[in-house]
């Protein structure tokens, strides 16, 4: 079992960056896929970025590419969202995902993930 919560999230201007924290429980945070999706009002879940379990490979949606990061600290147990030159259309609930015991692969797919935190509100003003 995974426990997943999120933090970070709140209200910037366009154009500023903001980090985004996921700390997971559990004893399989190492094996664990994570990925970061978001959803704006109205919208569909959407996948933003993605890291294998190792953190050695990483995937993003075409929309955030070169402005976000997702890195992660096995032995803290944690995933972050570096998201840098926010956009207003940025502005979403994100949620951090993870599919455990996995093999050196990332998923882009919602339903590809077991566990899921219960979202953190990013808001960007023009």
């Amino acid at each position: 079992q995974v426990q997943l919560v999120e933090s970070g999230g709140k209200l910037v201007q366009a154009g500023d960056s903001l980090r985004l924290s996921c700390a997971a429980s559990g004893r399989t945070f190492s094996s664990t896929a994570m990925g970061w999706f978001r959803q704006a009002p109205g919208k569909e879940r959407e996948f933003v970025a993605a890291s294998t379990r190792s953190g050695g490979t990483t995937y993003y949606t075409d929309s955030v590419k070169g402005r976000f990061t997702i890195s992660r600290d096995n032995a803290g147990k944690s995933v972050y969202l570096q998201m840098n030159s926010l956009e207003p259309e940025d502005t979403a609930v994100y949620y951090c995902a993870a599919r455990a015991y996995t093999g050196l692969v990332y998923y882009t797919q919602p339903q590809s993930y077991h566990y899921w935190g219960q979202g953190t509100q990013v808001t960007v003003s023009s």
